[in-house]
This record gives C-alpha cells, structure tokens and sequence, in this order.
C-alpha cells in the first residue's frame, strides 16, 4: 500500500521543542486522515534540529465511504425546525429523509447521508496546509516581507521549503501539490548546512533516509543519542575514565546537531578545587558538554566532552580549543564565587542583629550569608512574611519534630538555621540548582556536624515520587519542617492547589511529607503538628503587632480611637468583654481641643487590640487543620493507588472521625492489612455478610427512625426464643468484638483482622437460617440490634460500608 513521506525544512528549532513538536505532527495529521476514513498501518515522526519529517505507512490510494445517520425533528415539528434539519442534512424536501418510530419519542425524520471516499492525495492536499498553519508550537515567529500582514505563516523558525509524496513502493510516487505562504510543495530536501547543502530529490522514505545519511544527516533522534552515548563512552575508555551520564543533556545534545562528532577537551588540574557538582553545573550549563570521572577515586577528571556538529578539516582542533578557553573562562569565574563564598562579608557589623535573632555564629561565613539573607529581608511570600522570617519558623518546628523522627534537637534547630544559608551565596546565584548541596559543602568546610550538613542538602527532599527519601533523622525532621511549614502557611492564607494549579508545588510537599513519615517509620501526630505550629505563629504575630500598634497609636490618636470603636463594636455583640470606653474616660483623654496619648494607654489598647486579633486568629485553626489533613488524605490516596492499593480501602480506613486518621503511618499499615484480609475467603465472605445486613439495616431503620436498633441485644431474648445460628451470631461477636478492639489498640491490624474472620461462620450461618423481619416485632427487634452490633464491631478496623464490592 502507497506511504506519505512529509518534511518540514527550516532554519534551528530549539532542541527543547523537537521531540514534542514531531508528536503533535503525528498527531495532528493521523487524527485528520482517520476522520476522513483513511487508517493506516503505522506511522514516526522525525526531528532534527533543521527539519520535521513524518513517514505513516500502509495508506489507501481512496478512503472509504462514509455513511452518517442525522437525526431530524418529530413529524409534525414546526417549519422552522424542519427547514433547519433539511439544510444541515443537505437535503432538499422531507421526501430524502427517513420517518423511524421510537416507542418513547414518536415518529421522526432520520437523513442518511452517504459520502463517497476522498481521494489520498486530495485529502492531503487538505490536511498538510492546516495543519502548519495550526500548528501549536510554544513560540514562533513571523519572517520576511509577509511578516507585516498579521495573516502571514508563523513557525518557530522561519520555513524554507516543504517535501510531500505519495506512492506505492512499485510505483513512482507522486508530489501531493499545495502550497503554504508561498512554499510549495515539492519532493527535494537539504542536507547538512555546511557538508552537503545542496537540493536532494527524494521519491520516498527509504530513499530519503539512506539520502541524507550520504548528506551527513542522522534523522532519528534516538540514533543520535545512541551515537553520542557510544562515541563519549569509547573515548572516555580510551583515556582511562568513565563519563559522567547525563540523560537530559544528551538528549538536548542531540536535538542540537544533525551529524554527531564527539571530542575531548581538558582544562587546568587547579580547578578541581572546586567542588564537583559546580564543575559540572558550569560545564553543563554554559558550553553543552559532559564531564568525565576517574573510576578509581569518583573525583572528576580535568576532561571534557563536547559534540560538535561537523567533521573539521583539522580533526576538530580548533574546535576543541574554543571550547576549552570558553570552559576555562567559566571554571574561573566559578572558582572565583567558590573563593568569595568561602571568605568572610565586609559588612559583618549590619548583620548584627540578624545574628542575634537567630543565634548565628558570626565567625562562620556560611552564618554570615544566613545573617545576611535576613537583613536583606528578602521576601518568601508576600503574606508569608521574608526568608528569615520564615528561617525562624522552620527551626523551631524542626526543634519539636527532632525527639519524634529520633534527631538531637539542637542539630535539628541547627541544620534548619542554615539550611537556606546558600541562597545569597554567588555560587547558587549563578547556579540556583545547586541550592542545597552548596550549603552543604559550606557547612562542611565550617566543620559543622556532619547530620546538619548532610540535612542541609537533603531537607529539599524528596522532590518527587521517584526521588531518594532522607534518612538522617536530622535530615528527615528538618525536611519535614520545612514542608510542613510551607504547607500551614498556604493555608493559612488560602491559596492552596486548585484543578491543575498548584503554583507553589503543595501536592509536591504533601507528598514529601507522607513519603518522609512512611518509609522512614515515623509515628507523627499530624493533628496537633499543624495545629501547634500554626497556633505559635499566630501568637509571634500578635507579639510583633503589638509593637508596631503601640507606636502607631502614639503617632495617631484618630488609629487609637479607630480600634476602641471597633473593639467595643465586638463588645456590644457579645463575643469578648472588652469594654474600652470606661478605660478611656477614666485615663480623661477625650479631650477634643487637645487629644493626647499616654505610652500606658497606647499598650492597653494594643493588648486589647491583639487580644482580639488573636482570638479571631485561633478561631480558624481547627478549620485549617481539618482542612489540611483532608489534603493529606487525599494525597496518601494517589500514592497508595500508584502503588497498587485501592482507594476505597483508605476511605473506609479513615472512616468518619476514625481513631488515628491524622497517623500517616498507621493509616499505610492498616490499609495493607485490609487489603490482605479482604483477598482472603474470610474477608471476602464478611465483607458480603457486612453489605447483607447494611442494607437491611438501612432499609428497617427508614421505618422506625436513625438509631432505632442502637443497643446491645437482648441475650435472654435470644436464649429464650431464638434460633441456635442466631444464638451463634451472639456468642461469636461476644468475642470477636473486643478482640478486634483490643488489637487496634495495640496496633496489631492481622491480629484485629483476624478476630473479624472468626465472625465469618456464625454471620454466613445467621443469613441461612435465621429470618430477620420475623412476625414478632420482638424478635424482629432484637436480630436487627444484632446485625447492628455486627455493623459497629467491624468498624473497629474499618468502615465497611465504604469498601467497594
């Protein structure tokens, strides 16, 4: 069957784009063909950094008809919504249409509309042209004289000619004619810009593969990378080192040459001072090249490799030299922020202050850059107060985190204290990837502890569900106070992750948080961790308003009386006994003709004032809270699921106000022992017995009211009258019921599942034999009481009734 081979030729795409850019042209023109009724047999797409190329195999020479049912009005509608019907169908009287009768709907018109199948090359002809035109890349741009008409051809870099043919393998393929903003359609392409620039004429795919191979081109990306990988790797061996693999940056490598040529460049032995990371950060950056190591010692070795995107004349000598004096350049001014960092500020004495509020050691320069982010006031978020600000609360959460993930609370306050201390440095501001890691070369070279240094670079982690998750108890409890902190505070302002908006990553943290308190076995009350770290940060605000009101009022006596007539407007309704007025006439400051202010009045209306303030704020703890771990459930939902649990399993876990629900840990643990349980004959058999008697219970409580069978069963009622299964039913929950409770407590779930199992005989035997809506209202009663019980016993591991099946 005929192939379509198609090739896009234009100046560089950014190598970011092209893989997503060859996708949406598979895309768009696949999707296009099938809704035409052209299928096909298999279809790639190509990029390379001068050229779009797509080849789908396996096309019909003629699409096949196409036949559409289009439903028409009632007979008998109005004229309107006839005439309407007839001019979508393409028909031209109720004669053409169809009448089909629905027991429901009646009568009505139906149109048959049969379209014969479009030729392939005509529908190509169709498709190409649109699709450029729509084409939705990230950017682009408008070129030449056209580019002034705001209707003229944009593309991301300006498009030079456009290659379309169509045939069969045993026939001469044809050129699909159209044209573009000029450009038309043709069946010739271009080599490599400097090896083979020249017009190439191309008759279908295979030829134009092997053409541009002969042209110095490498079509397929993923050979490129392959080339790449090969090459670096053999002249690495060949130099008695290993290259350092980096798969982002081959594959930008190979979105930026079309014939890949691998070199080796070297720079001077001294600039391996500098730390490892910051090399390759350099060098990577800045010149697209990779970094090599010496396998016996992991230490990098002063080489490089760079790819070039031609066979030079001189074997690339000149070519390596450039790079190396643009490598040797960066690695300087590298060494140059490495040596700056490492040195003391020439402004010590403004930090102060700084150093005082946050117990820094002035000595230290990595305390010295700390003490400087906070005299720069250097903002986090605009209602989340600056860095240092933010410094102070992440360290005294870590501090109170520190003895429940098993830390020394100095080293935790310690390592959160320093743990944004790089962020000013020159290195992380050349290079904000590093953040983390060059603080901890810093706090090493100060010769902190190496937990805190360690905690330093890991307390960013994990940052996503494949990352390494600390276990340094220093790292874990400065991490989490780190994620907490931000999490309470997004909240606590009301910006939090909306559909697909999660601006600040939150979900991000969520996760952090629940992957930290897992894997690391970590028995966190989360309830009372936000709870306690917002109520302190309420309480440091209503200390710092207090100031700043005092001072306010002295300056304003109009402020002053602007907060008594609010606060005695909150009096009057009833909330708080603050009664200003009688304060104010016996201090005899209503004087008009000439108002004054006491120091001594001014701070008793500020308590007054951050009384309230901190009143209000308390209000709205435990809605935060409620609100956040209702976050976190949902988060811990998504990350079972991802690893196979059922997200009903967690609902039913968690219940409505379920014991333990702010315990990440013990809500993993329980969730896997329900799963276990319900995989089993037992838990299957219960949790069908358990929907049995819900239902019932459901159906007999809307007759006699919520709560109607609430209670223990009458026992001497069943012994009197009851049947032996029923009497069963009774004996096994006797049993099994503080069993299950008894388990839960001591947190042992197999064991509170495996006091549910032994229920399983009694309540199968129960629905075989026992009649629950007997005659006697008595005994109607007293069963419904029992399989009340029963509803209540397993609730003591779960909730049944949320458990799908």
């Amino acid at each position: 069957m005929p192939d379509l081979l198609l090739e896009l030729f234009s100046e560089e795409i950014p190598a970011r784009m092209q893989r997503k850019a060859a996708e949406d042209l598979r895309k768009l023109v696949t999707d296009a063909l099938v809704e035409r009724g052209l299928v096909y047999e298999g279809a790639k797409a190509f990029a390379t950094p001068r050229r779009l190329a797509l080849h789908i195999a396996g096309l019909p020479v003629r699409g096949s008809a196409i036949r559409e049912e289009r439903k028409g009005p009632r007979v008998g509608a109005p004229d309107a919504a006839v005439q309407g019907f007839l001019k979508a169908a393409g028909l031209s009287s109720l004669d053409q249409a169809t009448i089909v009768s629905d027991p429901k709907r009646g009568d009505s018109y139906i149109a048959v509309i049969e379209k014969p199948g479009q030729e392939t090359v005509a529908a190509i002809a169709e498709i190409v042209p649109a699709v450029i035109r729509s084409f939705p890349w990230p950017k682009s741009m408008r070129w030449g004289q056209a580019s002034a008409a705001g209707a003229s051809l944009r593309w991301v870099r300006p498009l030079h000619s456009i290659l379309c043919t169509f045939g069969a393998e045993t026939e001469e393929p044809e050129v699909v004619p159209f044209e573009v903003d000029g450009i038309v359609s043709g069946n010739t392409t271009h080599g490599h810009r400097f090896h083979a620039p020249g017009a190439i004429t191309v008759r279908r795919f295979d030829d134009y593969v092997a053409s541009l191979e002969q042209a110095k081109v490498v079509l397929d990306a993923d050979r490129r990378k392959a080339i790449i990988l090969a090459d670096a790797k053999t002249l690495a061996f060949a130099q008695g080192l290993e290259l350092v693999e980096d798969e982002g940056l081959l594959e930008e490598v190979a979105g930026l040459v079309e014939w890949p040529v691998v070199l080796m460049g070297s720079f001077e032995e001294r600039f391996l001072e500098i730390p490892g990371e910051a090399i390759r950060a350099t060098i990577r950056a800045n010149q697209k090249c990779f970094v090599l190591r010496d396998p016996a010692t992991g230490h990098l070795a002063n080489r490089f490799l760079l790819t070039s995107n031609l066979m030079a004349s001189d074997g690339g000598a000149a070519i390596v030299a450039g790079n190396e004096r643009v490598v040797r350049a960066r690695l300087s001014d590298a060494a140059y922020f490495f040596a700056t960092d490492k040195g003391n500020l020439p402004d010590l004495d403004t930090l102060q202050s700084s150093a005082d509020r946050l117990h820094l050691d002035l000595t230290k320069p990595l305390d010295q850059r700390m003490a400087k982010l906070d005299k720069l006031g250097v903002v986090f978020h605009a209602k989340l107060g600056t860095q240092g600000e933010r410094v102070q609360r992440i360290a005294a959460l870590a501090r109170e985190l520190a003895p429940i993930v098993g830390a020394d609370p100095e080293l935790a306050e310690r390592a959160a204290k320093l743990a944004k201390a790089d962020l000013p440095t020159e290195m992380v501001g050349e290079f904000p990837e590093l953040q983390g890691l060059m603080g901890r070369k810093y706090a090493e070279l100060q010769g902190e502890h190496p937990s805190v240094c360690a905690a330093i670079e890991e307390h960013y982690k994990p940052l996503g569900p494949s990352d390494r998750v600390p276990t340094d108890p220093v790292s874990v409890a400065v991490a989490l106070a780190d994620k907490l902190d931000t999490l309470v505070g997004f909240w606590a302002i009301d910006e939090k992750p909306t559909g697909s908006k999660d601006p600040y990553a939150l979900r991000r943290a969520a996760l952090g948080v629940i992957r930290l308190v897992v894997e690391n076995g970590v028995r966190l009350d989360l309830r009372h961790a936000v709870s306690d770290h917002r109520g302190r940060e309420i309480e440091r605000e209503a200390e710092a308003h207090r100031d700043d009101l005092i001072e306010k009022y002295m300056n304003s006596y109009e402020a002053a009386l602007a907060s008594i007539s609010d606060l005695e407007a909150v009096s009057e309704e009833g909330s708080e006994n603050i009664h200003l007025f009688d304060l104010m006439e016996r201090e005899e400051k209503f004087v008009a003709s000439s108002p004054k202010m006491t120091p001594e009045l001014a701070r008793r209306i500020a308590d007054a004032t951050v009384s309230r303030f901190t009143h209000v704020e308390w209000q709205t703890v435990g809605l935060l809270t409620f609100d956040l771990l209702s976050f976190f459930h949902d988060r811990l939902k998504v990350m079972l699921r991802d690893q196979g649990a059922r997200h009903d399993l967690v609902d039913a876990v968690l219940g409505e106000g379920a014991e333990g629900s702010d315990d990440l840990l013990l809500i993993t643990r329980r969730v896997a022992a329900l799963g276990r349980f319900l995989e089993t004959e037992d838990g299957k058999s219960l949790l069908a017995g358990y929907k049995r008697a819900a239902n019932i219970l459901r159906a007999e409580e809307k007759k006699d009211g919520e709560g109607a069978f609430a209670g223990a069963a009458d026992l001497g009622l069943i012994a009197q009258a009851g049947l032996i299964e029923e009497k069963g039913l009774a004996v096994a929950l006797a049993q099994a019921t503080p069993k299950a409770e008894s388990a839960v407590a001591a947190e042992d779930y197999e064991g509170a599942m495996a006091a549910l199992a032994d229920l399983r005989p009694a309540v199968d035997a129960f629905f075989d034999k026992v009649t629950v809506n007997d005659p006697d209202p008595a005994l109607r009663a007293n069963r419904l009481r029992l399989l009340a019980q029963l509803r209540e016993a397993t609730r003591a591991v779960a909730d049944f009734g949320r458990i799908a099946g």
